[in-house]
Formats: C-alpha cells, structure tokens, sequence
C-alpha cells in the first residue's frame, strides 16, 4: 500500500466543530510524534502527509511544518510529477507557512492536489501553480514499504517475536500479531500501526522475556514429540531384540529387522561374507532412528523453550 493510497482512504474525514475533536486526524498527530497536540483545529496537513507515509513504511519528516517537506527526498520537476508526489505550496504572507499534500494532477495554471486540513478535512483541492514551491518524491528504495517492512520483520524476529513468520516484506495477520505483543510488552497503544512511538521502542526494545515456566517446559500435545518419543521406544526394544534377544516382545521385531537385513543383502550378492555381520547391522539401524528421533524431539523442546514455535 502506497502513501496514496494510505491517504485516499481517508477523502472525506473532516475536523469536529466545536470542542469536540475526530480522533482520526488526533491519531495523524501521534503517528509522527506530536501527540501532545490538543485539537484538531492545529494546523494537520504536514501530519496528514506523515502519517500516510509513516503507515505506508516510509520515514515522514516528523514536524508539522509544510516547508519541512522542501528538503525531504528528492527535487522532481513538474513535468515528471506523478501521482503520489509531495507537493508544497506557499501559504499567508511568512516565509515559514506553508501547504503541503500529495499530488494528482496539473493542468496549464492549476495543480490538483489531495491532502489534510483543505477546507477543515482531506480532500481533492486546486491551487495556481505560482504558489508551487516544489515537488519531493521519496529516495530510492525507500518510495517501496517492503525494504523497511522486512527490516522491522527481521527485528522483531531477533528480539524473540517469532511470530512474525517469514522476512518477506508483506504485512499480513502474523506481522499484525507480532507488532501488538511487541507493543503489549512494551507499553505502547494496542495498534498495528509502525508509528514513531513503536521504530524508536523497537530500535532500543531488550529481547523478549520467556516465562520460566516456558524456558523448561515442553510443549504439551506435540505431535512431533509424541512421534519422537514412539520412535525412540521403538529403536530401544528392536536394539535389545537385536543385540540379545533377551526380551520376549522384541524378539519378533528383532526377527523383522533381521530378515529385512537378509533380503537387501541378497539382493546386493553379499550373503557369504555379510551373514555374521546381520546383527550389528541391525544394530546400527536402530542406533540411527533413535538418532534423529531424538534431535526431532530436543530441537522440537528447544524451540518452544526459546519461544520459535507454540
């Protein structure tokens, strides 16, 4: 999802009158720092420009100054202007004041612009291209979400989130579900939103905490453990049956190995000299199986303990 598109899902969202406030464009102000604003009559067409690009995965300028977008990415020209660009637009009579929104078109002495605070909301507006002070894209790889996506992905993953799946640089339910534990943890409000507030706890957050309980516990129902476990039993009694025949339930499984052994040997021609060697060969088989059963169960065991699987 691009800026644009951030921001064209917000056509229509207008300031309350009165003392009331919409907690849409209060939300704007937060995502980019400024949650000590008050009221929606403050000036928000700089945080509406932030916020979408903030929630697209791109770093706005964080400041609620229109001008501040003038040394934000890239210079474009107006003739390469494309939807989705920054837009900045004089305003009042100071050198300071300013305008800024997102680009749609330009006709001979117009520019259409959609952007926040155009007539108390987000709207489609007109202004004469005299007043254009300049039009920023953003640098590179950056006017993409998913290079900064996959870095919060990767992240999150080494600071125990494991949740958050594959680092692919889609934002779907389990990066959801890992930005709302991380935010649970950290004290931040329970939204999805990559907001100033959450890269900034992100970049200094300590690795996740692991119940004791969980640290040297096992994960109850697991199917590969349960697997592991038959297997490793299984091994156990056909190694004894094998080796010694000395437990009576193991002797037939020991006669099943023995004779699987048989029958690959003579198929290979080497009956004469591998007859004697049946029983270690049997041996050895099981000694394997319970081999890898036992790494299937103990890193099954590890990664619940350190948090990697349910």
């Amino acid at each position: 999802m691009t800026p644009f598109d951030v921001a064209k899902s917000y056509l229509g969202t207008k300031e309350v009158a009165g003392r009331a406030d919409n907690p849409r464009i209060m939300a704007m102000y937060a995502s980019v720092g400024h949650d000590w604003v008050e009221h929606d009559e403050v000036a928000w067409c700089a945080a509406f420009v932030g916020h979408c690009l903030e929630k697209a995965g791109i770093r706005s300028t964080r400041k609620l100054n229109a001008r501040s977008y003038l040394a934000f990415g890239e210079q474009v020209a107006i003739t390469e202007a494309r939807e989705g660009d920054i837009v900045v637009f004089e305003r009042g009579s100071s050198s300071w004041q300013g305008h800024v929104a997102f680009f749609v078109k330009a006709t001979a002495h117009q520019i259409e612009a959609l952007g926040g605070n155009q007539s108390n909301g987000v709207t489609i507006a007109r202004y004469p291209r005299t007043r254009l002070l300049g039009i920023r894209r953003p640098v590179g790889a950056a006017s993409n979400p998913k290079p900064l996506l996959s870095v919060v992905q990767q992240r999150l993953k080494e600071l125990g989130y494991h949740e958050v799946g594959a680092v692919d640089g889609r934002f779907g339910p389990r990066v959801r579900a890992a930005i709302l534990a991380f935010k649970a943890d950290n004290g931040l409000p329970l939204t999805p939103d990559m907001d100033v507030a959450f890269a900034e706890a992100l970049e200094k957050a300590p690795s996740r905490e692991i119940a004791p309980a969980r640290a040297t516990g096992r994960p109850d129902g697991s199917r590969i453990v349960t697997a592991a476990n038959t297997q490793i039993a299984t091994g156990a009694i056909g190694l004894v049956g094998v080796a010694a025949s000395a437990i009576a339930p193991a002797v037939e499984t020991a006669e099943r190995a023995k004779d699987v052994t048989e029958r690959t040997v003579g198929l290979l021609n080497l009956t004469e000299w591998a007859g004697p060697l049946l029983p270690w060969i049997g041996v050895v088989i099981f000694a394997v199986v319970i081999f890898f059963a036992w790494q299937a169960r103990s890193a099954r065991i590890e990664d619940f303990r350190t948090g990697r699987t349910p």
